[in-house]
């Protein structure tokens, strides 16, 4: 019997007893009971929280029982309880929580008689102790646990502490007898219990260390064994770290501090090669190193820190002023740290203690030394940090951090001491800070360390870019928190500055500290929050916003007052400041005196900037006082927002808007508690709150239907998987289903008081059958992740079986998907295998349970299909493919718990891996087209594969397989080879994936009955072989190597020997084979040999020393730089190229992690050895080699600006890690050095590279930098190379190798040696490296705001300006000069500037004579150049007809890129030369100018839409000849097609702006066809955005003269809004976005008082806006009906039943929509309110009149016929198959809502019109859609509320 029976059983034993008890009350008793029963559940629960919470209720219920009734009980009835949670504890013996809380629980009972419990706990503890088997893990656990977490089991092992250590010596011949039980679980168990032992009882101990009788022999055989495990008996590190905390502890025991610290200092003996012996009180060991790999030593070290006391830590050693902790410890460590050791974040976690513990000891250290702490000492203390504080190690830099304020605090404290007032130590760090790179991270770690050290005022006079470097971090994801951390700390110590300076005068006031804090840091605040960088935005709001506002909570109001929100930027702001005060101060901002703020408010809401409408969002949801009642003001607002904001395209948006309401439904949730609960209170609630309570409840009950709604098919993703995420954060807040997966986010206890309140009233009926379609009609989404969001909700919050109806229409449904050959089909069957698995009910039928029966009938199905495949492959592909059911068993058996343990034998699982087997063999064969691949080593290629498959299907009666109607061969693979190849590689990767999932799961169990032998466990080693050696397929290989991992993972953690040599064996087989020559080439980066033993390595445990994989990496070293053989062959498989493919398999994954930087050094050198190969194939392998080593090496790249070419990591940093490498690279460029100055032309391919990565590199401190100057001298040499990239490779390396004050020094030497006049002989490649040298680092020097002067080095440059005249030949000479200047123009001569710009003007419009290098580059250059000056900016376009292609290029370009032109003289310049030459661009032949030239066109002619207050630009009149031909040229290559879509769609905008104040009819009637023409979804992209575009330049001035006097104009306008909101529903977003802006500009240009900016709506908002429009001023247009009616979706149900039928897939692959992101449904719910607005104008207009009644005359017929249908449909309460295949269907959704737009607007229109009601009654219409609409309802088809609505009224 196992535990969990016997204490189940006791469990019924108890609870008889206490029935039988006369003196127990009988609430006691059902109290007893209830506690019973949550000690079952317990019992029988399998999660960790599951546990702790059934114990935590059962402690809670046992308390609330009054001791007088538990003193009642007997004796007897107390024993079976003690004996009941006794079981308890030993089955739950690994859950250390649940035990603390059994104890807790014997606690209380203890209180009642504590001699029973302490009598059953050491009658069992003797027991145990004295039993004659050898301790197991079990066992040791279970010694743990009464270490641990029992007090009584303590109590009781302190007086059998000697039996303990007995049985654990006893143990120790069993642990140290075999390699592999040296580093399984049971040593590191029986580690543990020597440390409790040594910890909890060490009084115990102490006694038998110092014992002279053989008594503690016990204790000195744990000693040795400890300390052999130490020296290396074991490799793993976790055990052996464990170790050396327990010997320390042991040591600590020792009540003696001299013989304590002899036995510390004699433990430094662990560096000694030779045995030694080690004595602790009358112990001695003989200590025997088996391998000095620091491991050693770090254990030893470790555990003297953490364990040992001050006065040990202290001890001298003789007489000498030594200390252990400064002159024992530290040197130990420090040469740790120096190693670079795998296990590197150990160390130096150890530094981190070793300062904590000497502040600790501070003045005990000061005692024994007798004076302050040595400056060499602190020197070598701040380098340590120093060159850790930019490791790539995960947590390195964190704790470089946290050392450095220890560091800091200890120089305080000793300078305090010692009366040291200069504390110069602080200056120089600060210095040394400083001048690390903005994008150092350790920048700013160490930074927060110093601060409160130094002072604000301190730190920005040394470091004045501070608050820059700040904004910069902010907009990187990963210097953000560091950046945050730095300003929070200078606003609380500028605080503290304050208070101490005003001390003697009345403390300031908030408003005094805020307006210190503004002048400050106001404007980088504000700089932040209105920057366009959105990732700046959103940190500064997130980070430094409320870190001000609780420091100075006055700058609230400053802050404010300096936003305006109709400013670009401000309205974002506003929002942010807004919610960060709600957040910080708690007090609502919606009083009746904030009406501004109110309208603000709606403002943000609506912007068409995510970031405003979230920022605006979370000011209404957040508040610091979660029982907060919303107020009406946020209720109302977020009812209008919420629908509006459901199909956002962002993921973040649709993520914090989750947020945001899960924070508002739990204020909805507490305030609604706290009511309900006042409610049942004597004084009741009040009017008001009551009124509250509903309110909050409806809400709720609102949202969640709102979710129901939107969830049908033919929504867009975006707007499912928003409510999906609604619909989860309603579920988890707002009802009790306690999730044990969580630990916070639980429901309240007493939450079932307001569900029921809610459920009284008609609310909240969460989980009814309708709600349950709806989520199972997502199960059939096409997009993974709305099917994995809907399966959650129903296994979370769902009850825990499904309806008899509904499960067996999910089955066929399953069984059908499962047989698809589409992957998504398959994937969702396997979804719903899994869903039935977890819902069918767990009851026995008929002797076996339901989970048992779908699992054996998948496998009966898995043999089936295998069948079919072998017989038929093409067949099986078709109708039986393999994927869909393996993926079925890797979900239900592995996904699903208790279901493998239930429904699989040992027998099941061999079978399971032989027939796994089978079909890896089949589809093989099928790839290979021969079923015996059993001997074939050489792969088929792909064109073998389609050759195999090709055969196949011609062998099953497929004529023509393969060609086209011609009977020529067809490039594209037909329908029937697709089938075959997709299910082959589809297969073989679902089998790789569930194999090795399988495995892992069966071994991680331990189960007996399940256990796979090692046979077994062979063939499936086989399998993956195949795989992944076999199948070629990438996605294949990639899939199977999961499952391989896991395989190896499982194999390895093995107990069993042979099962463990599995994997490595594996791996000397993958790397013979590697080494093996080859007859072939047909692979390609080796194929799937490197992940074959990337998935070997990936599975060594990272806690041990890895020896697979030094072992692999050195075997592939060593194969990689054998030579070449004398006959190689380009065209076969090297194994040296083999290796380095391999090698850089190894680097690049991600699941070797940081293991593999202790080999990037040699790795480096041997890819760039390897780059001068004579082989192709090895200089591309070292090549992709040396990039992912550099990707490794260097570290988390920056984002955004210089991202791509440098990383945050400096150089010295850089050398640090990996010093090897610096002797190598400074060779690699000496090397090339020499050769370019002894005039040798030598190729070196190594040097490119290596340049590249110095380029990577930032600068770094002064001191350090300095330290690489040998550097300086190859780099400055490299500029003479006559390779262009080396010379600008070169200059970019050289400004990571230049400390930061001697930049200018630098270029100054580099100007100097530029040439004076052209008289003096140069060479321009010597030239031209040196002007970019000169440009690279002065870049550098003017980004860190060197305040050291420009002029020596301008006027040294400006001396050389023949180097930009015609007198310099070379043009790329030329470009760098220019360049340069534009770096200094704010710094040069205006005379300078002049004469230079005049040279260039000359140079642009020459004509050279002969084909000049880089001239057109150089001219370019001096186009921008010119363009930076206004004047000079005129005289070049006045001249745009006068210049080369290149040149009039260049200047329309710079018209786009730059707007700085905009509003001054220059634009209209600029404007009357667009005009003047647009003629001619329309007519040149070259398509990039004509393209260009229009876009600038467009930019310049076009109004500013931003800003009403701009003088606008009006367009020249078309009266003129010269622009109506432009005009007429445009129309024809726009009507033509004429030119791409890019060109075209450039044209459109042209030909928009210049019709902007046409008013030629015939012309705006051909734009307006264009417009439709090019509008719809299938067009391209390009275009459609042109479509809006044109909207915005011409629409709007269209649709506005038609509001005013131009009637003519009236029909063009309906065309003109029915186009905007066709490109509303677009599915790009920036085509929605362009839209929005002309809906935006419509609805400004329309109010009394044009405002001075145009406020741009959010895209829903802007529908609305149009048709608001469309029905206020144009509602009697005759096109105004048709605009409305023509985006309503067809109606027609009929074919869409029949298709529905049809369960044979066509194709392979579903063709999309063009446009996936319309939503039929949603249209129709926008548009129905319009369409009744529009009837109620019936009688009102002629025009309109004849419109209706003419469409209800067409629609009458249509609309009757499909409610016929629909009254057809059978639905009743059992769920019919037919029923669920529609309601998947998306097609039938937007007919249903076509249907019932179309019958309300009719039935409405039948009232009003008496001549068409004979078309159909009134009174049966409606009682029809009333009637289908309840039907509907309760089958899973929830119709809007706008439908029922119009219904009801009705």
């Amino acid at each position: 019997m196992t535990i969990i029976n016997l204490s189940l059983g006791q469990a019924d034993a108890v609870m008889k007893s206490i029935v039988l008890e006369d003196q127990i009350s009988s609430d006691v008793k059902d109290t007893l009971r209830v506690f019973l029963q949550k000690l079952t559940e317990n019992a029988r629960s399998t999660g960790k929280r599951s546990r702790e919470r059934s114990l935590e209720e059962a402690l809670q219920i046992l308390q609330k029982i009054p001791k007088e009734a538990l003193h009642s009980l007997q004796s007897a009835a107390l024993h079976q309880f003690a004996q009941l949670l006794l079981a308890l504890q030993l089955e739950a013996v690994a859950i250390s929580s649940a035990c603390r809380k059994l104890d807790q629980i014997l606690q209380v009972l203890a209180e009642i008689n504590y001699s029973i419990v302490f009598k059953e706990i050491k009658q069992y503890l003797q027991n145990f102790l004295h039993q004659k088997q050898v301790f197991t893990l079990k066992d040791l656990q279970i010694a743990c646990m009464f270490l641990e977490d029992s007090t009584m089991g303590r109590a009781v092992l302190k007086t059998e502490c000697t039996t303990l250590l007995g049985k654990v010596a006893e143990l120790i011949p069993v642990v140290m007898s075999e390699e592999e039980a040296r580093n399984e679980p049971l040593c590191y168990q029986t580690v543990k219990v020597c440390l409790q032992v040594f910890q909890l009882l060490p009084r115990q101990v102490a006694l038998l260390v110092h014992s002279k009788d053989s008594v503690n022999m016990s204790v000195r055989e744990i000693l040795e064994f400890l300390m052999s495990i130490i020296l290396g008996e074991v490799s793993s590190r976790d055990s052996r770290l464990l170790a050396g905390t327990a010997v320390a502890m042991l040591l600590g025991t020792l009540s003696d501090s001299q013989c304590a610290g002899s036995a510390a200092w004699s433990l430094l003996q662990i560096t000694n090669t030779e045995p030694w012996r080690w004595t602790v009180g009358e112990l001695q060991v003989d200590c025997r190193p088996r391998r000095q790999d620091g491991v050693d030593r770090l254990a030893v070290c470790r555990g003297l820190l953490t364990c040992c006391r001050n006065d040990i830590l202290v001890s001298r050693h003789g007489n000498q002023g030594t200390c252990f902790l400064l002159n024992g410890l530290f040197p130990f460590i420090s040469a740790l740290c120096e190693e670079k050791l795998d296990c590197h974040y150990y160390v130096f976690q150890v530094f981190s203690i070793w300062l904590k513990r000497l502040k600790e000891c501070l003045s005990e250290v000061w005692e024994v030394t007798g004076a302050p702490l040595d400056s060499d000492l602190q020197q070598h203390l701040t380098q340590i940090i120093w060159s850790n504080a930019e490791s790539p190690l995960d947590g390195v830099a964190e704790v470089a951090r946290s050392a450095f304020c220890l560091l800091m605090e200890i120089y305080e404290k000793d300078c305090s001491h010692f009366g040291n007032t200069e504390k110069r130590l602080y200056v120089e760090l600060l210095n040394r800070i400083s001048e690390l790179p903005w994008e150092s991270k350790a920048k700013y770690l160490l930074l927060t360390a110093v601060i409160p050290y130094t002072g604000t005022d301190k730190v920005l006079e040394l470091y004045p870019a501070l608050p820059s470097h700040i904004l910069k971090c902010l907009s990187n994801n990963h210097l953000s928190p560091c950046a945050s951390e730095v300003y929070k700390f200078l606003l609380q110590e500028q605080k503290r500055e304050l208070f101490i300076n005003a001390s003697r005068e009345p403390p300031p006031t908030d408003q005094d500290l805020a307006n210190q804090w503004a002048l400050r840091w106001q404007p980088v605040i504000l700089e932040a929050l209105t920057s366009e960088l959105s990732l700046l935005q959103n940190n500064a709001s997130c980070h430094l916003l409320p870190s001000t506002l609780r420091v100075f909570p006055g700058a609230f109001y400053s802050m404010l007052s300096a936003l305006d929100p109709t400013a670009p930027g401000h309205l974002h702001a506003w929002a942010c400041v807004m919610s960060a005060q709600r957040v910080t101060s708690g007090h609502s901002l919606w009083g009746a005196d904030s009406p501004h703020a109110l309208n603000t408010l709606h403002l943000a809401l609506s912007s068409l900037d995510d970031s405003v409408r979230l920022a605006a969002l979370n000011l209404l949801c957040c508040s610091p006082k979660t029982k907060e009642a919303p107020s009406q003001v946020e209720y109302s607002s977020l009812r209008d927002f919420i629908p509006l904001n459901l199909n956002s395209e962002s993921s973040p948006f649709r993520q914090h808007l989750q947020a945001a309401l899960r924070k508002f439904l739990v204020r909805i949730r507490d305030s609604c508690m706290a009511s309900v609960k006042g409610h049942a209170s004597k004084k009741g609630l009040t009017e008001e709150e009551d009124a509250k309570l509903k309110e909050g409840v409806e809400f709720v009950d609102w949202l969640s239907q709102l979710s129901l709604v939107y969830l049908t098919p033919d929504s867009s993703y975006q707007r499912k998987k928003t409510v999906l995420l609604l619909m989860s954060a309603v579920l988890e807040t707002c009802t009790d289903t306690w999730s044990p997966d969580r630990k916070k986010g639980q429901p309240p206890a007493n939450m079932s008081t307001l569900i029921n309140w809610a459920k009284v009233r008609g609310k909240w009926d969460f989980f009814s059958k309708s709600n349950l379609l709806v989520l199972i009609g997502c199960l059939e989404d096409s997009t993974n992740e709305i099917r994995e969001l809907s399966a959650e909700l129903l296994l979370r919050f769902f009850p825990p079986s499904l309806p008899d109806d509904v499960t067996a229409v999910l089955f066929s449904r399953a069984e059908r998907l499962l047989q698809s050959p589409r992957v998504q089909e398959a994937q969702m069957g396997a979804l719903m295998i899994k869903l039935l698995l977890q819902k069918v009910d767990r009851a026995f039928e008929q002797g076996e349970k339901q989970s048992v029966k779908l699992i054996t009938f998948l496998l009966t199905k898995l043999q089936h299909h295998y069948i079919t495949a072998r017989n038929d492959m093409l067949l099986a592909a078709r109708t039986t493919p393999i994927h869909g059911i393996v993926s079925a068993l890797q979900r239900g058996l592995l996904e699903v718990p208790e279901v493998l343990v239930e429904s699989i034998t040992h027998s099941i699982a061999g079978d399971i891996v032989s027939l796994l087997e089978k079909l890896t063999l089949l589809l093989l064969g099928v790839l290979y087209g021969d079923q015996d691949t059993e001997e074939k080593d050489v792969l088929p290629s792909f064109c073998d594969m389609g050759n195999a498959i090709s055969s196949l299907i011609g062998q099953g009666g497929v004529e023509g397989a393969g060609l086209d109607e011609d009977g020529e061969e067809n490039v594209l693979l037909s329908e029937e080879h697709s089938l075959v190849l997709t299910c082959c590689w589809v297969s073989l990767k679902e089998i790789g994936i569930f194999l090795g999932s399988l495995v892992e799961r069966i071994l991680s169990l331990h189960c007996k009955e399940l256990a796979l032998t090692e046979g077994e466990l062979r063939m499936a080693s086989k399998v993956f072989k195949d795989i992944i050696l076999k199948c070629r397929h990438w996605g294949a290989v990639e899939g199977c190597c999961i499952g391989f991992t896991k395989f190896c993972r499982a194999l390895l953690c093995s107990s069993d020997p042979e099962i463990k040599e599995i994997p490595p064996l594996i791996l000397q087989q993958g790397l013979s084979v590697l080494q093996s020559p080859r007859s072939t080439s047909v692979t390609r980066r080796a194929a799937g040999l490197p992940m074959l033993i990337l998935g070997v390595l990936a599975a060594e445990d990272s806690s041990k020393s890895r020896p697979l994989l030094a072992y692999t990496i050195n075997t592939l070293l060593y194969t990689a730089k054998s030579p070449l053989p004398k006959d190689w062959d380009q065209t076969l498989d090297l194994p040296q190229v083999c290796a380095v493919h391999t090698l850089q398999a190894l680097v690049k994954g991600s699941s070797l992690g940081v293991a593999v930087l202790q080999y990037t050094p040699v790795v480096a050198v041997l890819s760039l050895t390897l780059l001068s190969s004579p082989c192709w194939a090895m200089r591309n392998a070292a090549l992709q080699l040396y990039s992912s080593l550099c990707t490794r090496m260097l570290g988390q790249q920056l984002a955004g600006g210089e991202g791509s070419t440098h990383s945050g990591m400096s150089s010295p940093s850089f050398f640090n890690l990996y010093p090897a490498l610096q002797p190598f690279l400074q060779g690699a460029l000496e090397s090339a050095a020499k050769d370019l100055h002894d005039s040798t032309l030598l190729l070196h391919p190594s040097l490119y590279p290596v340049l590249t990565l110095l380029a990577k590199l930032q600068p770094g401190a002064e001191e350090q930098t300095r330290a690489l100057s040998e550097f300086l001298p190859p780099l400055f040499l490299l500029a003479t190379s006559p390779v262009y990239g080396v010379r600008v490779m070169s200059s970019r390396a050289l400004v990571a190798m230049v400390p930061l004050s001697e930049y200018l020094a630098t270029v100054l030497q580099l100007v100097e040696k530029l040439p004076e006049s052209q008289d003096v002989v140069c060479c321009h490649n010597r030239v031209h490296g040196q002007l970019l040298q000169i440009e690279a680092v002065l870049t550098r020097a003017l980004q860190t705001n060197t305040q050291s002067s420009l002029s020596e080095v301008v006027t040294r440059f400006e001396s050389r300006l023949w180097l930009a005249s015609s007198r310099q030949r070379c043009p790329l000479v030329r470009l760098a000069y220019v360049d340069i200047v534009r770096l200094m123009r704010g710094h040069c001569s205006g005379a300078f500037l002049s004469q230079l710009s005049s040279q260039l003007l000359q140079e642009i419009h020459r004509t050279p004579n002969i084909l000049e290098v880089g001239s057109a580059t150089f001219h370019q250059s001096a186009v921008n150049f010119l363009c930076g000056d206004p004047e000079w900016a005129c005289q070049v376009w006045q001249s745009l007809a006068d210049g080369n292609a290149v040149v009039r290029l260049s200047l329309v370009k710079s018209a786009i890129e730059g707007r700085g032109w905009r509003g001054t003289d220059l634009q209209q310049v600029i404007e009357r030369a667009l005009q003047a030459n647009l003629k001619k661009a329309l007519l040149e032949q070259n398509v990039e100018y004509r393209g260009a030239f229009l876009t600038a066109f467009v930019e310049v002619m076009a109004p500013d839409e931003e800003s009403f207050a701009l003088p606008r630009t009006s367009p020249p009149k078309l009266e003129e000849i010269w622009l109506q031909e432009c005009v007429e040229v445009l129309f024809t290559d726009l009507e033509s097609d004429r030119g791409g879509p890019v060109l075209i769609s450039t044209a459109l905008c042209a030909v928009s702006l210049l019709l902007s104040q046409s008013v030629d009819l015939s012309l705006l009637l051909r734009w307006c066809k264009l417009l439709e023409k090019h509008r719809c979804p299938e067009a391209p992209e390009a275009l459609r955005i042109s479509c809006a575009q044109a909207l915005c330049l011409c629409g709007v001035s269209v649709v506005t003269r038609s509001l005013t006097d131009s009637l003519m104009l009236t029909e063009l306008s309906t065309s003109l809004i029915s186009t905007g909101i066709y490109l509303l529903q677009d599915e790009s977003p920036q085509v929605r976005a362009k839209a929005a802006v002309f809906a935006s500009l419509l609805c400004c240009s329309r109010r009394p008082e044009a405002p001075r900016r145009c406020f741009y709506m959010q895209v829903n908002q802007a529908m609305r806006s149009l048709l608001d429009l469309l029905l206020e001023e144009f509602w009697d247009s005759s096109g105004a009906l048709e605009a409305l009616v023509c985006h309503l979706p067809d109606c027609d149900l009929n074919v869409l039943l029949k298709e529905t039928k049809e369960t044979q897939c066509r194709s392979l692959y579903e063709r999309d929509e063009a446009n996936v992101y319309a939503e039929p449904s949603v249209i129709s719910e926008c548009l129905l309110p319009y369409l009744l607005h529009l009837v109620k104008h019936y009688p009102e207009s002629s025009t309109l009149t004849k419109n209706l009644e003419h469409w209800a005359r067409n629609t009458a017929a249509i609309v009757n016929e499909n409610l016929t249908i629909c009254m057809q449909l059978q639905l009743g309460n059992v769920l019919n198959p037919d029923w669920l295949s529609l309601l998947i269907d998306p097609r039938f959704h937007g007919a249903l809502y076509g249907l019932f737009s179309r019958a309300i607007v009719l039935l409405q229109l039948l009232k009003k019109c008496d001549s068409i009601r004979p078309l159909l009654d009134p009174l049966s219409l409606s009682t029809d859609l009333q009637d289908i609409q309840r039907r509907f309802v309760l089958n899973g088809v929830f119709l809007p509320q706008v439908f029922i609505d119009a219904l009801r009224t009705d």
